[in-house]
């Protein structure tokens, strides 16, 4: 049994398995294919071709706790999602996100509100995209990546498993904290190795080459591949490797 509200827009085209709710103002476009047990809130835009997992939750409402420094007045705009994109099992995405076309949200990915998504983009499995996020065409983010509120990656960037990011230098324990939250900026090229860290506000410069493991605490210079922690510069990258 499926319960879809009676102002859900919905091509002839849709294949719609099992016990999923679908509430007013959807609206779902042709040949889009939905799993059993999804869940998709009010005025969610679903493009063309696109695949829907088992289990997957979306244009949810952000609900913030009381002592979260997310403040929101009444709902923001409904999900709106491009044309062939997949989203895995399991997967969430709020409300106010934009997904680009061709784009895949795979197993256990969670996307929150305000967020940009490029066309043929990754993400993937277990992969978190906080509030406030940009990110570009062709983007590949692997496996339990960490994406926080205020970052912002570029075209053609890759963020290997587990990569950590962060924006608060003060931990949550000053006032003046407010006014510097700010994630990385990842540029254009730029390739971060798995278990990185990158540290509030640092900004990746194009082609810039991020070993594994580094800790990234100052900006860096384009091309160059930085190691360590805190990274420094080894070595410029190969023309070979460049885009």
């Amino acid at each position: 049994m499926n319960i879809i509200h009676s102002t859900v827009n919905i091509d002839e085209t849709v294949q719609i398995g099992h016990f999923n709710v679908i509430e007013e103002d959807v609206v779902i476009g042709k040949n889009v294919v939905i799993g059993n047990h999804v869940t998709i809130y009010a005025g969610t835009i679903i493009g063309d071709g696109t695949k829907i997992a088992d289990g997957v939750v979306l244009g949810k409402q952000p609900s913030p706790g009381k002592t979260s420094t997310v403040k929101l007045k009444g709902n923001v705009a409904p999900l709106e999602v491009g044309t062939d994109v997949t989203f895995g099992t399991n997967a969430v995405v709020y409300a106010g996100a934009v997904i680009g076309s061709s784009t895949l949200v795979a197993d256990l990915a969670s996307v929150r509100e305000n967020v940009e998504i490029g066309p043929e983009c990754i993400v993937g499995r277990g992969v978190t995209i906080e509030n406030y996020v940009k990110i570009g065409r062709r983007v590949k983010m692997q496996s339990n990546a960490y994406i926080t509120a205020y970052t912002t990656l570029e075209d053609f960037v890759f963020i290997a498993p587990c990569v950590a990011t962060t924006n608060d230098n003060f931990m949550g324990r000053t006032e003046e904290r407010f006014d510097k939250i700010k994630g990385a900026t990842v540029k254009k090229g730029a390739r971060v190795g798995g278990a990185s860290i990158l540290l509030p506000g640092v900004v990746i410069e194009e082609e810039t080459f991020v070993a594994a493991g580094a800790i990234v605490t100052k900006d860096t210079e384009p091309k160059t591949v930085v190691k360590g922690f805190p990274a420094k510069k080894v070595r410029m990258v190969e023309e070979r490797e460049l885009l």
